[in-house]
């Protein structure tokens, strides 16, 4: 068994569609209508063939509730690797990304977390 998608709650998918492929650089994969929404997925163009992040509408009230609570206690919706993060770090912030931590080392990794401007914290992380 092993993961093929997984996914993080949006506000608005084509927004988040324009943030994480022109902010962070992910390729969109599918793009499928499902309803008055789309199955929306991105990948790394280092792996086109990899796991897939699902952009999922938070219209479901759950889902909102679940959004904003995380969001407002700094969890972090999920993390990505990277290979410098003081590099990819000082490349967002050049494009206007919002930090909320700087990299900051944690035992055997360094992370930093950042707003994706669709509700979520993203984690990022150097091993």
């Amino acid at each position: 068994m092993k993961i093929i998608v997984t996914s993080i709650f949006v506000q608005d998918q084509e927004k988040a569609l324009e943030f994480y492929t022109k902010m962070l650089g992910f390729v969109k994969k599918h793009d499928v209508p499902a309803g008055k929404y789309r199955w929306l997925t991105l990948v790394s163009p280092d792996d086109p063939d990899g796991t897939e992040l699902l952009l999922e509408p938070n219209d479901h009230p759950a889902a909102k509730e679940y959004q904003r609570k995380i969001f407002a206690d700094g969890i972090p919706a999920t993390m990505f690797g990277v290979e410098d993060i003081h590099k990819e770090y000082k490349r967002l912030v050049k494009e206007g990304v919002n930090f909320t931590m700087e990299p900051t080392k944690m035992g055997e990794v360094t992370i930093a977390v950042f707003d994706d401007t669709c509700g979520n914290l993203i984690q990022i992380v150097q091993k």
